[in-house]
């Protein structure tokens, strides 16, 4: 979507991409409790946090928000593991990619070693702990979840050197009641469960997007109405047909996206009648 068709609804950005910027984002109550917990205790004492749920129910949002947060706070190390689906050798990597650290991954005892030597001499500097965020967590394999276990605490697990948050779907949680991940699965001491959003819920992420990017009228009140009827409860279904909409407008040189406009969209079409 180029500058000028910006111009004509009045908007900074799209609103219904998923590279929204990061401080546009709407926060509910519920994710500014997470986060208090996150920055008050779990960056201080170290440990696991878990964030699970259904698609589309907000967790990788929730995680950018985290990060964004986190982020901004003095002397806080954030990493993010971008490929959580690898081997042990290729986590390894990663994490010496994301910590600054060089690591041999043929040589496991001393990629480990050094990891720890890394997150303690942080630890005793800065008082907080690295953190390490991991989206779409249930890809991981219970031998890389378990070297993390035993990578990120110390002294028998009283001396905890890292701050792991997990986000994933439903597959997690039954992942982590396997037998081999019982014991990942009882260190978890922050969780955050989403669930499918309330009517409500969407309609004030709905109207926060739009005013954040330019023209909280874009839509009319009828249309965010239908639109959060129709979403499930689902917030990235409600940004791709608030996103469909808005590319139809578009092409239309509407002023307004209203609720006529969906129905043109997402009307079923009549069954034709069967031949004889």
């Amino acid at each position: 979507m180029n500058n000028h068709l910006l111009a004509r609804f009045g908007l900074k950005y799209n609103p219904f991409t998923p590279d929204v910027p990061t401080e546009a984002l709407y926060e509910d109550p519920k994710f500014k409790q997470f986060s208090w917990r996150i920055e008050h205790s779990l960056i201080r004492e170290g440990g696991f946090a878990l964030i699970t749920g259904e698609p589309g129910s907000g967790k990788s949002i929730i995680l950018r928000l985290l990060a964004h947060r986190l982020k901004s706070m003095r002397d806080v190390h954030v990493g993010v593991i971008q490929h959580p689906s690898g081997r042990v050798g290729d986590f390894y990597r990663e994490l010496g990619d994301v910590f600054g650290v060089s690591l041999s991954p043929h040589n496991r005892w001393h990629s480990f070693k050094s990891l720890r030597e890394r997150w303690v001499n942080h630890l005793q500097s800065t008082l907080l702990r690295p953190v390490l965020l991991i989206d779409e967590a249930q890809d991981m394999s219970a031998d890389v979840l378990n070297e993390l276990r035993v990578l990120s605490s110390m002294q028998f697990d009283s001396h905890i050197l890292l701050s792991i948050i997990l986000a994933g779907d439903q597959r997690l949680n039954r992942k982590l009641r396997q037998d081999d991940l019982l014991p990942l699965g009882s260190r978890m001491r922050i969780r955050l469960q989403t669930e499918y959003a309330s009517g409500e819920q969407l309609r004030s992420t709905l109207i926060h997007l739009l005013e954040q990017a330019g023209n909280p009228h874009l839509m009319t009140n009828e249309l965010i109405q239908t639109l959060c009827e129709h979403a499930m409860g689902n917030y990235r279904a409600l940004t791709i047909m608030s996103g469909e909409l808005l590319a139809v407008g578009l092409l239309q040189e509407r002023q307004q996206l209203d609720e006529q406009l969906y129905f043109e969209c997402f009307s079923q079409p009549k069954s034709a009648s069967k031949r004889k």
